[in-house]
């Protein structure tokens, strides 16, 4: 992935909502993997100004949010912190967008963080909540992972005077797929060991039924909407979809023996 620079990512310090001295109320994990439209999720939860701001607040590596590029684990451990103080929407709720990945990584290079990000959203019995977005159609999910992955290009922002053609590679797709795929059991057994049933949420029907989305996560969590708590920020847009069409055709001959 190539750094997002120059390019707005939603952890700059003027999006922050009004410091919050004590530990949020109502923290919940957004748990998913690349490529399930998350980003578009937690933008439409955070515009809501009642459901926190579910970004990547455990991603710090270098090609990431700048704001969070930290390899120190003390720092880490203040940024973290200092993300539950100023990404807690007024009314308590904080929420974080995990990848598996990034919990296993803590496991390796900060335990004591990973330690305290459990104990703040999942060691709380029953007020555990855990919010799992999943992407049903498993071959355009995988295509999208693999031209990204070959490409570096996430975010429509990053399409601007770029390619948006990407070589076809029926291997990167299947690779993709056993990627996501194990990316989807990690989850499937670390949301085991918790004692609540996760919401689950599905890319299709976000995108065909946002204010739904919004509705079942407010009453997941036990808040209420407020339409004049609506905080202004930008939408994600949907990257070109023309060249992930051209690869779904592609794939779909090949399985079906045509090439």
């Amino acid at each position: 992935m190539t750094a997002l620079q120059g390019i707005e990512t939603g952890y700059e310090e003027r999006y922050d909502f009004p410091y919050r001295a004590g530990a949020p109320e109502h923290p919940y994990m957004l748990a998913t993997v690349p490529r399930t439209g998350s980003s578009f999720l937690s933008h439409l939860l955070w515009r809501t100004g009642c459901l926190g701001a579910p970004l990547e607040y455990l991603n710090f590596l270098p090609i990431g949010p700048a704001r969070l590029a930290i390899g120190d684990p003390r720092d880490q451990q203040s940024a973290w912190r200092s993300m539950l103080h100023l990404r807690t929407s007024p009314n308590g709720v904080f929420g974080v967008k995990c990848f598996s990945l990034q919990l296993r990584a803590l496991q390796q290079t900060n335990p004591a963080l990973l330690n305290e990000v459990i104990e703040t959203l999942l060691n709380r019995g029953l007020d555990t909540r855990v919010v799992r977005l999943k992407r049903r159609d498993r071959v355009a999910h995988a295509i999208s992972y693999a031209r990204a992955a070959i490409s570096g290009v996430w975010r429509k922002e990053q399409e601007a005077g770029a390619n948006a053609t990407v070589t076809y590679s029926a291997e990167a797709v299947d690779g993709a797929r056993a990627a996501l795929d194990a990316q989807e059991a990690d989850w499937d057994g670390l949301l085991s060991q918790l004692p609540v049933e996760p919401l689950t949420l599905w890319y299709e029907d976000v995108v065909e039924s946002p204010d739904a989305a919004l509705a079942s996560v407010a009453t997941f969590l036990g808040v209420e909407l407020d339409p004049a708590a609506e905080v202004p920020i930008y939408q994600v847009e949907k990257q070109a979809p023309e060249d992930a069409e051209r690869w779904i055709g592609r794939y779909a001959a090949r399985v079906s023996g045509g090439g």
